[in-house]
């Protein structure tokens, strides 16, 4: 893939993420995500790519734009599929709290698994831990494989968990560990991402998300040299048979790196909507506004960071 692309796709996450960030803490949801997905459309018009949404806003009859299946960029240079979600955590922005951002990947063409709308059980670590987690061990063997990796005392490691009532037995079992425990209450691809950036604090994460989310935080991690495994975890028959339709052929099947994200050549890319342990969020100034990005690419394991400034009268309109 051409890394001179890097650059525009974080535009498109710059774009996006000025264009939520107007929604910070004014309780509107749905505005703010529609705001960074306009505004992430309007920004891969003018990428030279021939894009295909593998998972973004949802299925065609859902979203009227950025659905999976839909065609992006000028149609020129490579055949890509395309991850996003213009806006992590939607409630986030609405409420002001921490770790929302837009994030982007990409792969060439067949790189990406294509994740349905579902869940996905999940477990994940920093470069420092690959190997040592297995989806199929329990919690305490998962605690102890990472701990010794790490030469911590069980009482020193940090698990990251989503704050939701379907966790509470996977809590009270991290607990009697006696280990520390670190709820988020959104910002699925963040926790994911959190072990592998030393200043979170975090040594792990356990627990369900969504499946998408899996996938595109994958890229991510492949980026920085960590690891995530996960298993799909269907609330109904329909979702079982739109896995099948997208080409899972074992639908039960532990997902290890090479399955969630099977190219080498793969991109990621995340701007903050508002401060979070990885990037700051949008600060708006007299003329206009400053953004902090990071993107990355798998193959040579190069992380950026992105500090731009920019001038709303010299905005591009794209």
């Amino acid at each position: 893939m051409d890394r001179n692309l890097a650059l525009d796709f974080v535009r498109a996450t710059e774009a996006a993420a000025i264009s939520s960030s107007f929604w910070v803490g004014k309780g509107n949801e749905k505005q703010a995500d529609h705001a960074a997905v306009e505004a992430m459309r309007k920004a891969f018009s003018v990428i030279d790519m021939d894009g295909t949404i593998v998972i973004g806003e949802g299925e065609r009859d859902e979203a009227p734009m950025l659905y999976i299946g839909e065609k992006v960029g000028s149609g020129k240079g490579m055949k890509l599929d395309i991850a996003i979600d213009p806006l992590e955590g939607t409630t986030i922005t609405a409420r002001g709290d921490p770790n929302a951002m837009s994030v982007f990947a990409a792969a060439p063409h067949g790189g990406l698994l294509n994740a349905p709308d579902t869940y996905m059980d999940k477990i994940a670590v920093g470069p420092k831990c690959v190997g040592a987690i297995d989806l199929d061990a329990s919690v305490e063997e998962n605690i102890n494989t990472v701990a010794k990796k790490l030469d911590k005392d069980i009482e020193e490691v940090t698990v990251m968990i989503l704050d939701r009532d379907r966790h509470k037995e996977l809590i009270e079992k991290v607990r009697k560990c006696g280990c520390r425990i670190k709820l988020i209450r959104d910002g699925d691809i963040a926790g994911a991402l959190a072990p592998a950036i030393k200043e979170s604090g975090v040594d792990l994460l356990i627990g369900s998300g969504g499946a998408p989310e899996g996938v595109i935080a994958a890229v991510a991690l492949k980026c920085f040299g960590g690891e995530i495994q996960g298993r799909l975890k269907f609330r109904n028959e329909n979702e079982k048979e739109r896995a099948k339709k997208m080409g899972m052929q074992d639908i039960n099947q532990k997902l290890m790196m090479h399955d969630l994200v099977k190219s080498e050549e793969a991109m990621f890319a995340a701007t903050g909507v508002t401060d979070g342990a990885i990037l700051k969020g949008v600060r708006f100034t007299s003329h206009g506004a400053v953004t902090h990005s990071i993107v990355m690419r798998a193959k040579t394991k190069t992380i950026r960071f992105i500090e731009a400034h920019h001038h709303f009268e010299h905005f591009p309109d794209y």
